[in-house]
């Protein structure tokens, strides 16, 4: 698995998920469990991933959608 993306957002890192399922990419949701421990403060961003093999299909599919830069 790769990194593709740390958000704070939980809204953006949710459409962001629904748009890689959309391209049938399976991705990954990090560190949800400890931003909540931290009392939802947004001090801690959680982090999304791909596999290796989707990491460049993913990272396009998030530019087209203006999402990646």
């Amino acid at each position: 698995m790769r990194e593709l993306l740390r958000s704070q957002d939980p809204v953006r890192l949710s459409f962001i998920t629904a748009l890689l399922a959309d391209a049938g990419i399976d991705s990954l949701i990090l560190d949800t469990h400890s931003s909540i421990m931290q009392g939802s403060l947004g001090i801690l961003p959680q982090r999304l991933v791909v596999a290796e093999d989707d990491l460049e299909q993913a990272r396009r599919v998030l530019t087209e959608a203006g999402e990646l830069f």
